[in-house]
Order: structure tokens, then C-alpha cells, then sequence
């Protein structure tokens, strides 16, 4: 397989264009849509709170789970998107996923699974590895050059971080945008690597994908999940916090929950919102596809 999945011309000629997301310093900068070079340079944003957003992330080619949040998020007259990256991989539609985020995010960042669809994977188990191949031969087989290109593109340019009314916005981890993971169990296992995140952690708030399971860090360290929130559901950032907020995943949630996860920002206010969508179809799309392990389907049915 990997033998016929050759990167083309395209492919080569975007990575000679520097379109990298790799973790060097790549950051990126939004406030009211505009990008500041200042706040690249490390100036933050106030905290007015004077805004609403949706954040999305992890949505691995699950276009059934993302039209869904769409139209929960077009429903309550949200205008703004931000997508925290793993746009593809794993999932039967990486075209329509990457097009519907292209058209309707203020930016989205780069994950681990865009990066090694750009470019290798790295550390992947095999089905994986193997999503990560035929995702890369499906963006290249789109007729329309115009199109492939433009996909091409922008996942060459996805930033690894980016600020956004003085928050924090990546992948994995602040530490390590791209492939870190933040597990609720780091509480106790490894809470030194907690500590090393909020050390580097200049903002009020970071939010991160990555482990497809929602919830709130914060610095003692300590984690909660939505349901165990004073309020479930809903977590207030105070004007002296300083937290992790992981928004969950939309297409492959690995909390025992299997609808599909996202969150919203509303002044300060951030709620864990989870939704219904045709999973069925999903995972028969999976099924079909004999590129694409059957596992991969059948842990959407139990969210795992």
C-alpha cells in the first residue's frame, strides 16, 4: 500500500513552499477575526468577554457528527468557529470534513493527524497509520485541481497555536501543541507534567483536543470532568484563573459517551455541549471502506 501512495507534485511543491505545521514557533494571532503580529510577539489581548464562539476539535472524518454541530451551532446564532485540529484521519469523509471547516472556521489549528497526512505518520499503531495513507490518497485523488490544491494548502499552513481574546489555543498540550497528551490520570501519575504545561501557560485559559475526552485541568493540578462541575455542563473562568480545557472530540469521543462533543464560549462561560448524530451511518461508511480498520467503527457505537 504505501508504494502506490506516493505524494504528488502538489504535495512536494507545498512543502518546498515552507506550508509546515511542525512545532517550531509557528503561532498565529486573532481578534475579531484579524490576525496582530503583536500578539505573536507576546502582547496579550484584555479580557473584555465581550464575545461568543464555538471551539471544535478532533473530528476525524466524521462529516455525519460535524454537520451536526454545525447546525446545533448555526441553531443558537453562533458565528464563530475555531477548530483545535485532527481534521482528518481515522473516518470515511476527509474531503467534506476539511471543506466544511475551510469554509466555516476563523482558523483551525494543526493536529497530529493533519500533520502526518501533510507529511509522515509518526508513532501510530497500524490502523492508524493505515487511515493516515488512504486519507492522503483520497485528497489526492480529487479531480478538480483547483480543489486538491486549495486542501492541500491549507492543511500545509495550519498554525500550531494560536491566541484569541488572550486565550490559548492547540492541539495537545501548551508545552507540546502538536502531539502532547493532558490525561485526566496525569493528576496523579504524572503531575509534574501537568505542572511543566501551566508553567508555560501565560494565559488565562488554554484549549486542547487531542485526547477526545472533555473536561477541566487546573493548576493544583487537578481535573474535572462536565459532569463534575458545580455547575454540570458549565465552567465560569474567573479573571484570576488559570486552566486547561479540553473541548472533547466530535467525531470519535472516547469518554463512554458517543455523541459528538464540542464547546461553546460565551463571555467567559464556557459549556461542554454534547449532541445526537446518525453514528449508524458513520460507522457503516467505516465498514465499507476495507482501507479503513473495522475497529475504527465500532468504537463510535460505545464512544471509546
Amino acid at each position: 500500500m504505501r508504494s502506490q501512495l506516493i505524494p504528488s507534485p502538489v504535495l512536494h511543491q507545498a512543502r518546498l513552499a515552507g506550508l509546515i505545521c511542525v512545532a517550531t514557533a509557528l503561532t498565529i494571532a486573532y481578534r475579531n477575526s484579524a490576525p496582530d503580529a503583536a500578539s505573536a510577539s507576546g502582547q496579550s489581548w484584555s479580557r473584555d468577554y465581550s464575545y461568543m464562539f464555538a471551539i471544535i476539535s478532533d473530528i476525524h472524518s466524521n462529516i455525519e457528527a460535524l454537520t451536526a454541530v454545525f447546525e446545533d451551532i448555526d441553531a443558537r446564532g453562533i458565528e464563530k468557529v475555531v477548530c483545535l485540529g485532527d481534521i482528518v484521519g481515522y473516518g470515511a469523509n476527509p474531503r467534506e470534513c476539511v471543506d466544511l471547516v475551510m469554509d466555516r472556521c476563523e482558523f483551525a489549528i494543526c493536529g497530529n493527524h493533519d500533520h502526518a497526512v501533510f507529511y509522515e505518520p509518526y508513532n501510530f499503531n497500524v490502523g492508524a497509520e493505515r487511515a493516515c495513507y488512504w486519507t492522503r490518497q483520497m485528497l489526492e485523488d480529487e479531480p478538480k485541481k483547483a480543489q486538491r490544491d486549495r486542501r492541500w494548502e491549507f492543511l500545509g499552513k495550519l498554525p500550531v497555536r494560536a491566541v484569541y481574546e488572550d486565550m490559548l489555543f492547540v492541539h495537545g498540550s501548551p508545552r507540546r501543541p502538536v502531539n502532547e497528551y493532558l490525561f485526566a490520570d496525569d493528576v496523579y501519575s504524572n503531575p509534574h507534567k501537568l505542572m511543566a504545561n501551566f508553567e508555560r501557560l501565560q494565559y488565562v485559559a488554554s484549549f486542547v483536543g487531542h485526547t477526545h475526552v472533555p473536561g477541566v485541568f487546573v493548576d493544583d493540578p487537578y481535573f474535572e470532568s462536565p459532569d463534575e462541575l458545580a455547575e454540570p455542563g458549565i465552567y465560569e473562568i474567573a479573571e484570576d484563573d488559570k486552566v486547561i480545557i479540553n473541548v472533547g472530540s466530535v467525531g470519535q469521543p472516547r469518554d463512554r459517551d458517543p455523541r459528538a462533543a464540542y464547546a461553546v464560549v460565551d463571555e467567559g462561560r464556557v459549556e461542554f455541549v454534547r449532541l445526537e448524530y446518525d453514528v449508524d451511518k458513520a460507522v457503516h461508511k467505516i465498514l465499507n471502506t476495507p482501507e479503513l480498520d473495522d475497529f475504527l467503527g465500532h468504537r463510535l457505537l460505545e464512544g471509546r
